[in-house]
């Protein structure tokens, strides 16, 4: 699958700004499934970019405006291919599998992905409400997937009731929010029976006919770390796979890590329009 992608951002302040600092992370990642055949990032007012790659492996732009200006317009466009196939419901946790899973190497490895964080953090009564109705984590695949599939059940997405900085214990009471809201709370329950997740960001790419919901901006999943397997992705929100649909952009401990713009300037308020299109070019 081929896809072309244009993601437009554009920050309108109330009264001229200036020195403007920014990161974005908007490149999308070139790995075994996924590869980046071109980018590229139009600025107004026109700046250039210095990019590093993060902790998380995340691209990062950095550019820098000196002079005064009442609106920042970010545009990225991107080509990627994605060849994946489904495979986890198909998985049988083994002995060998086990052995890893439970061993101290495996967990210190991947210790940064198992703590909670301010956004992924749950009450102890809120984690036992949910694994009591998910069921036996002793089998990590299988408690994967029950645990998408019932926090898409219990979940209204809508994009109304939360914001982009509420907390997985906010949302969760309400049972209502958006694929971040999602991905936060799979993350802290994961996390709580021992098994590594991460936080994805990326686009979804929806057609004409599907009935998945998050590609008005960017969107939000979850990758579980299956031994001897690697990162498999799960989409809470529409409680599927990430597969050849869903275009991987960056991953971190939640969203503090991956989030699309940061930056800082001098001045007063602002607004964000944002516009997202995924356009499937060749399958």
């Amino acid at each position: 699958m081929k896809y072309e992608i244009e993601h437009t951002n554009i920050f309108r302040y109330e009264n001229f700004v200036d020195q403007s600092m920014n990161h974005i992370r908007l490149k999308p990642r070139t790995d075994e499934c996924q590869r980046v055949l071109s980018y590229r990032t139009e600025i107004t007012p026109s700046s250039m970019t210095k990019e590093h790659i993060d902790l998380w492996g995340n691209h990062v732009e950095t550019f820098y405006i000196p002079e005064k200006h009442e609106h920042l317009k970010v545009v990225t466009k991107s080509v990627v291919s994605i060849q994946k196939s489904p495979f986890l419901r198909m998985i049988h946790f083994t002995d060998e599998m086990r052995q890893i899973f439970y061993s101290q190497l495996f967990h210190k490895h991947y210790l940064a992905y198992l703590n909670e964080t301010p956004y992924t953090f749950l009450y102890k009564n809120q984690i036992d409400e949910i694994t009591g109705a998910v069921g036996d984590p002793t089998d990590p695949v299988k408690f994967s997937l029950d645990l998408m599939a019932y926090l898409h059940q219990s979940i209204v997405y809508d994009g109304t009731a939360t914001h982009v900085n509420t907390k997985a214990y906010e949302s969760w009471p309400n049972k209502k929010g958006v694929c971040q809201d999602y991905a936060h709370i799979m993350l802290a329950v994961l996390r709580s029976k021992g098994i590594p997740a991460r936080y994805v960001s990326g686009y979804l790419y929806v057609g004409g006919d599907s009935a998945l919901v998050g590609d008005a901006a960017t969107h939000a999943w979850v990758e579980v770390m299956v031994p001897g397997i690697g990162w498999v992705g799960l989409d809470p929100t529409n409680n599927v796979e990430a597969l050849e649909q869903h275009i991987r952009v960056g991953t971190g401990r939640d969203y503090a890590d991956v989030s699309p713009l940061q930056g800082v300037y001098r001045g007063g308020q602002q607004t964000l329009d944002v516009k997202v299109g995924v356009t499937l070019i060749e399958q």
